[in-house]
């Protein structure tokens, strides 16, 4: 599995600076460096670039920054879990019983404000249907408000590989560092489709879990040669199932496309473990030492 582009669980917004078109590009990046996206005199910036340049792709986005971060605010949650949204918590206490409670500080927003958002990023989108980094700024949104039922953001990563898989168009990405948008590739895509698996897995509620392996097996559809999402439909039955002779049918079949890949093996060895197969335990330990 792999990291994230995006840090999901919080919505880190890396803001890079936009490709300079226009003045209004110009301020608004000055200004974004001086007060952040949603900063004193940010608001009037963006009104008046949407006036002046109402079909401007950036300006729509910046729109949605600015709505998005004015509509999140912070609360912090108890839970009996030792991690939370794949994260450690900030504070652990014990109750009554002794037992311990972990608290966590995640973010929360306003309704309206992140609707707002929502439809300035669709403006976007409208505008480039087949910019990537756009449609998955939607997707990432919906991760960080639906936080452990991502319901919403597997629906909007589906609408995307169907889009991509079933479309001749060219499909474009613009990363932060890019000053203009590049062509994305099948290879590129599955990668970055690995990257949202990792986040569904990551999460680790149930609903999480389930989002993964349906992804999973969503691409493994498309890309049946790929061991990666052969293994995570393994590392569903390993860890959510907890069904061993299931998880240990899809890791076994990965590796015959993939037999040198070391996860693999150490995930197989682990599911048998859980079986209490010495057999298969010591050919997976055999397979760790080529």
């Amino acid at each position: 599995m792999r990291k994230i582009i995006y840090v999901l669980a919080a919505l880190v917004l890396s803001m890079s600076a936009f490709a300079q078109s226009s003045d209004y590009h110009r301020r608004y990046n000055l200004l974004l460096d001086r007060v952040g996206p949603a900063g004193v005199g940010m608001e009037t910036l963006i009104e008046n670039w949407g006036k002046a340049e109402p079909k401007s792709i950036d300006m729509h986005q910046a729109r949605f920054f600015f709505l998005l971060t004015k509509s999140q605010g912070t609360e912090v949650v108890a839970r009996h879990q030792a991690r939370y949204l794949g994260s450690s918590p900030v504070l652990t206490l014990k109750d009554s019983t002794g037992a311990e409670v972990h608290y966590y500080e995640v973010i929360k927003y306003e309704e309206d404000l992140f609707a707002q958002a929502l439809e300035a990023l669709g403006k976007a989108i409208s505008i480039a249907p087949n910019r990537l980094d756009l449609r998955f700024m939607k997707a990432n949104a919906y991760m960080s408000y639906e936080r452990d039922n991502p319901d919403l953001t597997l629906s909007n990563v589906l609408g995307i590989v169907h889009d991509f898989m079933n479309s001749d168009s060219k499909w474009l990405y613009a990363g932060n560092l890019d000053s203009a948008p590049r062509t994305v590739d099948r290879s590129e895509f599955a990668d970055m489709m690995k990257d949202y698996c990792y986040s569904f897995f990551t999460l680790g509620t149930p609903t999480s879990y389930e989002a993964f392996l349906k992804l999973s097996q969503r691409m493994n559809g498309y890309y049946k040669k790929d061991a990666d999402f052969i293994g995570n439909i393994g590392s569903y039955y390993l860890v959510a199932a907890q069904d061993y002779k299931m998880a240990l049918k899809y890791y076994d079949k990965a590796l015959k496309l993939q037999p040198d890949n070391k996860a693999l093996v150490r995930n197989a060895l682990i599911a048998s473990r859980k079986l209490n197969d010495s057999k298969l335990e010591k050919k997976y330990l055999k397979m760790l030492e080529n």
